[in-house]
Formats: C-alpha cells, sequence, structure tokens
C-alpha cells in the first residue's frame, strides 16, 4: 500500500525553510522550484521541494547568483531534487568556485591602500606604480586588482 504524501502549503515551506514566502514565489516564477495547485489555485509543495529550497538557500550565502543556482539545478535529470550524490557534486563546484572568490577578495584586501591600475593618476602611488597610465594597454578597469601587480612598479609586458 503506498503511503500518501502530504503536501505543503506556502506558508509551511516557508516556514520550515526558514524563508519568506515572497522569496518561494519568486523562485517558482524564475523555475527553480515548483508547485502543485488546489482547485482554489492555492501552491502546494511536495516535501522534497524543501530540500531544493535548501540548496538554493545555501548556494545563495556562498554568493553564487540564482543564474548560477538556475544552471546547477538545470543540470539535475529531469530537474529533480537533488540527491545526496548531486549534492556532493554541486557543493564541491560550488567549493572551487568559492576558493577563487576567497582568492580574490584577499588579493583585494591586500590591495585596498594601494594603486589599483585604474589610470586615475591622481594618488602618489600611481605615479611611482602607473606612470602615464602604461597599464591602459592590458585593458580596461582596475588592473592591479584584476591582474597580478609588478613588484618593482615596472610595467607589466
Amino acid at each position: 500500500m503506498a503511503k500518501s504524501v502530504r503536501y505543503m502549503t506556502i506558508g509551511e515551506a516557508a516556514e520550515r525553510c526558514d524563508i519568506a514566502t515572497s522569496a518561494l514565489r519568486f523562485y517558482e516564477s524564475k523555475g527553480l522550484i515548483r508547485s502543485v495547485r488546489t482547485e482554489g489555485n492555492q501552491r502546494r509543495f511536495h516535501p522534497a521541494m524543501l530540500r531544493r529550497i535548501s540548496v538554493i538557500k545555501a548556494a545563495q550565502n556562498l554568493g553564487l547568483s540564482l543564474e548560477e543556482i538556475s544552471a546547477a539545478l538545470a543540470s539535475l535529470p529531469d530537474n529533480r531534487t537533488p540527491t545526496k550524490r548531486d549534492w556532493e557534486r554541486l557543493s564541491t563546484q560550488w567549493g572551487r568556485q568559492l576558493d577563487e572568490r576567497i582568492a580574490r577578495m584577499q588579493k583585494l584586501r591586500e590591495s585596498l591602500s594601494t594603486c589599483i591600475g585604474c589610470g586615475c593618476l591622481s594618488m602618489r602611488s600611481c605615479e611611482l606604480f602607473n606612470a602615464d597610465d602604461f597599464v591602459a594597454k592590458r585593458g580596461t578597469g582596475p588592473r592591479y586588482l584584476i591582474e597580478e601587480r609588478p613588484d618593482d612598479g615596472r610595467p607589466m609586458e
């Protein structure tokens, strides 16, 4: 005999996942989660959807965009709720992305008080590190934050 599954209201799902009901509606509008509708057009969520919602929250806490999360969830067969193996794969991939972001943030922290190679030439150190805006040849933006900065102040070639 098959066990009957009790679907949750949007309020119950939101409370269980510690998330606003408006966020669940938004996630559903973006195709990240899904619900079924009652005859009165009220949303009902399968209990397995709690895992999907929790994966979305975890990914957002890591700083992933909804586009990145959507792409990861879309990679699951039949857009299913992640299994343990799926979670291991996703978390490993996201862990690498997090490591890269941490490295960029550390580099940014180390460079906060120095020239960033933006081309403004307004700081004393810019005159030393980026005289005549030679870094502009490497592209737009704060090049010393994007690329390695030479320790000797000479142009990067």
